[in-house]
């Protein structure tokens, strides 16, 4: 009765034509009817959307945990060989660890999206909501973002297709074709190098139409050695081959080498000259090193053994004094030194002649 009384009370303050206390009970019994016939409905609607918003927050939750632990037992597994000569050739940990980082972090932002992005479909259409203009209208907007942002799609797509096929990582000498030098961080989007100066390149990944990794694989080390062209060949072999030897024996350029050092013979052959090409196999990134170890080495036993390096200096006693003709000590005096030389005067300018009468 107090309810009923208040709401004639309201309704003929707010109306002219005020309504009378059956209209009242009226429209009580109709709104109590409804919540009657419909709160069964609504608590229905309620208890689905709370149990999507639980399973997807969940499920999330569980996916976004099992990357991590994958992720962080890839970094483990990495930090295991680390430091030994296998992990330095195969394994370099801070390479491994931004791949796998980017690696989880590509495939968190995918669970995500999937889980919530379905979560909300779901919850659209338990309120009966016509999802089909939501779908159009998402398609168009997409189409029309991808044709604005098709750079940084490309951009992000080549960098992950680049990161799990592990075309290249952290500590890899590479040629981008743009730009050269040592990666020192990969990301989706750029890729950042140092080059020889110490410049660093940041380089798009959607830029990138080729990589040579200089760090994959194996290496060559190449030395030519020119002698001249009147030298022994068989004891510069000999020498080389005993240069090469000590090289693979001694510490730690036994790790370095993955073979012998071959001398493969002769490169070329000139009047003066004769080049000897010295090869060998090494790990990568390791190949100008053994380089110029080589080469100090084979200066040391060339001029041990009495060896000619043409454009070096002779061993001493072991070139001839005939070799190179004499220069003269004191250069002839030239005749156009004396002003009153026959040459110096047909030299001279000839004098205009005297035109004033």
């Amino acid at each position: 009765m107090f309810l009923s009384a208040a709401l004639s009370t309201l309704s003929a303050a707010g109306s002219n034509d005020p309504a009378t206390l059956d209209d009242a009970q009226e429209k009580a019994k109709s709104a109590a009817g409804f919540v009657e016939d419909n709160w069964g409905s609504w608590l229905a609607i309620g208890l689905r959307v709370l149990l999507i918003i639980v399973i997807a927050t969940v499920l999330r939750s569980v996916i976004r945990r099992a990357i991590t632990k994958l992720i962080d037992r890839m970094n483990r597994g990495a930090q295991a060989v680390d430091g030994t000569a296998l992990g330095g050739l195969l394994v370099n940990a801070e390479r491994r660890r931004q791949r796998s980082e980017a690696i989880g972090s590509v495939l968190r932002s995918v669970a995500s999206f999937v889980i919530l992005g379905t979560a909300a479909l779901m919850i659209l259409g338990t309120f009966e909501i016509d999802l089909a203009p939501l779908l159009a209208s998402a398609g168009v907007a997409g189409v029309a973002l991808g044709f604005g942002a098709r750079n940084l799609v490309t951009d992000f797509l080549s960098g992950v297709f680049m990161i799990l096929e592990d075309q290249y990582g952290v500590g890899d000498s590479v040629d981008a074709g743009v730009a050269s030098g040592e990666v020192i961080e990969v990301g989706l989007r750029v890729t950042k190098l140092r080059g020889d100066n110490g410049e660093i390149w940041y380089v798009r990944n959607g830029e990138v139409k080729r990589i040579g990794n200089l760090s994959q694989g194996w290496a060559t080390a190449g030395v030519d050695v020119t002698v001249r062209s009147d030298e022994n060949l068989e004891k510069v072999q000999e020498v080389l081959a005993e240069v090469g030897d000590s090289l693979s024996k001694d510490e730690p350029w036994n790790e370095r080498l993955w073979g012998p050092v071959e001398v493969l013979g002769l490169d070329a052959v000139y009047l003066d000259s004769m080049v000897v090409r010295v090869s060998a196999k090494t790990m990568p990134g390791k190949a100008l090193g053994v380089e110029r170890e080589l080469r100090w080495r084979i200066k040391r036993a060339f001029d041990a053994a009495g060896i000619r390096i043409v454009g070096g200096p002779l061993p001493v006693g072991a070139g001839d004094e005939d070799d190179a003709p004499a220069a003269p000590a004191v250069s002839a005096p030239s005749a156009y030194a004396s002003s009153t030389s026959p040459q110096s005067l047909a030299a001279s300018p000839i004098a205009p002649p005297n035109l004033a009468k």
